[in-house]
């Protein structure tokens, strides 16, 4: 089978799988998120693929996440700055994620972007406790890399070689 409908194959076929594993009651008690693993997934394919991929998606997206969760609870620090308090968090979360880009396994300063994003929007959207959304964002970030790195050699094994 020619890699492009081996990859879509796979990926919609893993898809279905992912969706039906975080729609699990356990999943659901552990505030597991679907869609912070479909950002791992991607940031896997992003980020190189291969074990570097899912290395990078899982250490760049955790790191990236406990950069936007120390964010959070410093805006609610900040109430000095009123409206600016979530802003000057942020963007001190931002400079943080560069600098660290000096950090070779933080070298891809996206993968850091979208943990930060992933836990905000855990935090916010389910009104979660910064401390308390850190694991399950791991967690899913964790899983969605392995299924990056499963549809990857999935596809590679059922591509048809020239």
């Amino acid at each position: 089978m020619p890699g492009y409908y081996a990859l879509a194959v796979v990926v919609g076929v893993l898809a279905v799988i992912a969706t039906w594993i975080f729609g699990l009651p356990v999943a659901g008690e552990h505030h597991l998120q679907v869609w912070q693993a479909f950002i791992a997934w991607g940031c896997h394919f992003h980020s190189g693929g291969g074990v570097k991929g899912s290395r990078t998606a899982f250490v760049g997206m955790t790191f990236g996440a406990l950069v936007g969760m120390a964010a959070v609870m410093l805006a609610g620090h900040l109430g000095s700055l009123g409206d600016f308090a979530a802003p000057v968090a942020v963007g001190l979360g931002a400079f943080v994620i560069c600098l660290a880009s000096a950090v070779p396994w933080l070298a891809v300063i996206p993968a850091s972007v979208y943990g930060f994003a992933a836990i905000a929007g855990l935090i916010l959207l389910k009104d979660t406790a910064p401390v308390d959304a850190i694991v399950p964002t791991a967690i899913s970030v964790l899983i969605g890399a392995i299924f990056g790195y499963v549809s990857e050699a999935l596809t590679n094994a059922i591509t048809k070689k020239a």
